[in-house]
């Protein structure tokens, strides 16, 4: 079976009231897989357990010196082996498509709600346990769904062996037929132990992928502070908590392995034993009792794979908790709802019930909040990309002129309300493929750019890039744009952001990463360009919030002044304490805060301040 159908044109709608459920429903998903793979298994294990029978048949015919049976029985034996073997190359090639099937549909999944949930879903789920969901646990979720298959197989043809030795030999029969599930169920009070310790480990390792993620991010700023080792001594500390939890996982499975070939032997031996016993009392011929050890030999390949099962089961389990986790977040609206729809978005006011702020149509409204980490979350907040869990109570949704954005359509509201984040993600490939997005057409991308103030990111773009022939355009972008510091990495962010044009425009400390005297020229270039539009931009830079239609002071979460900038620094001691980061918010006598010069530090930034934004941008 080729692997044409992949990617799936629908991945579906998994069922993720419990772990079980989700690993049921993605063996549902593959019924002809399942089928053909369960086919394949019970020809190849039918005949390794049918062989014993054609070599006993052999024997007895030496022992009789019958010629013609001998012949017979090689002959049986022959088309045994070969069945055999052509059983075991579709089986193995079907249960590879089964668990690449299982695995990419996962994985399918998975991109499919990061790309719904946007940025909101990092908010929620640490970033290394996005990660570990994505490579590690639909390796397991797929060995699992695949392993079904096979241990009905094994189920259906241990079946049959005991039958035939039921028949022949009824107090064997009964052996083998009660034999093999006691012998699997005796691995079942390790499974708990295992499975605990196998979580554990798993959760080490999402907060150890997590570190080295953060660690990789951040290692401009901390070669700068000198702070690599420091965290390099807390990723070898994370290291070694999961290698630990590995070991006393392995220790577990080791005992399981151990039972499983222990166990199965003794059992053997015991049937094999008993078989001679009736072989010397002549209750039994030499060429049955080849086939009886031959039959009970073989039943350890069915209980390997159900032990095989079982340890599969145990981190399946796990590792399919862990992606109904992240599959589980939902938007912030009751998903049952009928969609609602947008009606002229670029003259509709951006309303948030929760704060109490309202950003007025084609206006320019800065919002100053004294936290950031709240300020980036009202950030995505405002375009709809908070994820909830099942359980969780929803919010309050923002509101785009009275209809409720969580309601509307995902690729409606977002082509109505672009959420610019604080650290956006430049991917790799030209300039032209980055600002390569669905816009509006009435910004031009020249003027995106010189609004943006990225004259010089152009030039040093040419500069590392001699294959685009002097063309910023051909030139190449690092992946997450590393070649670039971070105030450059912003002015693209921020041209692209402009370039699309949306109706509403929420921007996250937009110019945190830039100089003074580039802060104030994009502060300008973002009201001259989004005239006429709606913008949020969230940020505390006097530069930014003085070109502001109306500043908006929000603290402990509700909205609590509002006026001009210079309004607010005159007579609202509380805005004044958070922009000019002042200590005393006594009210003092204050002047408009005039553009600085080229160079000089930015009104409420200290002049060190000023000096690493001049350096980072």
């Amino acid at each position: 079976m080729p692997l044409t159908p992949l990617p799936l044109p629908d991945p579906g709608s998994p069922d993720l009231t419990t772990p079980l459920g989700f690993l049921r429903w993605l063996s549902r998903s593959q019924r002809r897989g399942q089928v053909l793979a369960t086919c394949w298994g019970v020809l190849e294990m039918g005949c390794q357990a049918a062989l014993p029978l054609a070599l006993g048949l052999g024997i007895q015919g030496a022992v009789d010196g019958d010629t013609a049976a001998i012949l017979r029985a090689g002959a049986l034996a022959v088309l045994l082996a070969a069945v055999q073997a052509t059983g075991t190359v579709l089986l193995h090639r079907q249960a590879v498509w089964n668990w690449i099937t299982c695995a990419a549909h996962v994985r399918q999944l998975v991109a499919r709600q990061a790309s719904h949930l946007g940025a909101g879903l990092s908010s929620r789920i640490a970033t290394g346990e996005i990660v570990a969901v994505s490579s590690g646990d639909v390796e397991k979720i797929g060995w699992y769904v695949e392993l079904t298959a096979r241990v009905r197989a094994a189920v259906i043809v241990w079946l049959g062996v005991s039958l035939v030795v039921l028949v022949r030999q009824p107090l064997l029969g009964s052996a083998v037929l009660l034999g093999v599930p006691v012998l699997a169920a005796s691995v079942w009070p390790l499974l708990g132990p295992f499975e605990r310790r196998y979580a554990e480990q798993r959760a080490l390792g999402g907060k150890a992928t997590e570190l080295a993620a953060d660690t990789v991010a951040g290692l401009r700023v901390l070669r700068g502070i000198g702070g690599e080792k420091l965290f390099l001594d807390r990723y070898r500390a994370a290291s070694q908590k999961v290698r630990g939890a590995a070991v006393r996982a392995a220790r577990i499975w080791s005992l399981m392995q151990a039972q499983q070939v222990l166990l199965p032997g003794l059992f053997v031996v015991g049937v094999t034993w008993y078989g001679a016993h009736l072989a010397a009392t002549g209750r039994l011929t030499i060429g049955e009792l080849v086939a009886v050890y031959g039959a009970t030999a073989f039943l350890a390949a069915p209980l390997r794979i159900l032990g095989e099962a079982a340890h599969a089961w145990s981190v399946a389990r796990v590792s399919a908790g862990r992606a109904t986790r992240v599959l589980a977040l939902r938007r912030t609206a009751d998903t049952d709802a009928a969609d609602a729809a947008l009606t002229r978005p670029e003259r509709s006011d951006l309303h948030d019930p929760l704060t109490g702020l309202t950003a007025r149509a084609g206006r320019l409204t800065a919002v100053v909040c004294g936290d950031p980490d709240f300020a980036g979350a009202l950030a995505a907040r405002l375009g709809g990309h908070v994820p909830r869990a099942e359980d969780e109570q929803p919010t309050p949704s923002v509101r785009l002129g009275g209809t409720p954005l969580d309601r509307v359509p995902l690729a409606d509201a977002r082509a109505a309300v672009l959420v610019h984040d604080k650290e956006p993600v430049l991917l790799s490939g030209t300039l032209a493929e980055l600002l390569d997005v669905p816009g509006a057409g009435r910004v031009d991308l020249a003027d995106a750019l010189a609004a943006a103030r990225a004259e010089d990111v152009l030039d040093a773009l040419v500069d590392g890039s001699p294959e685009c022939d002097g063309d910023p355009m051909r030139a190449r972008i690092t992946e997450r744009g590393r070649s670039l510091s971070g105030g450059q990495r912003q002015r693209l962010a921020l041209a692209r952001a402009l370039v699309a044009d949306p109706p509403v425009l929420v921007m996250d400390e937009p110019t945190s990463a830039v100089d003074a005297h580039t802060e104030s020229r994009i502060a300008a270039g973002l009201r001259k360009l989004r005239g006429g539009r709606t913008t949020v931009v969230l940020a505390t830079s006097p530069l930014l919030l003085d070109q502001a239609d109306t500043v908006v002071l929000i603290q402990d979460g509700r909205v609590v002044a509002d006026g001009t900038h210079r309004d607010l620094m005159a007579d609202e001691p509380r805005y004044r304490a958070v922009v000019t980061r002042e200590d005393d918010p006594a009210p003092t006598p204050t002047t408009p805060t005039p553009t600085p010069a080229p160079g000089a530090p930015a009104a409420g930034r200290t002049p060190e301040e000023a000096v690493c934004a001049s350096q980072e941008g």
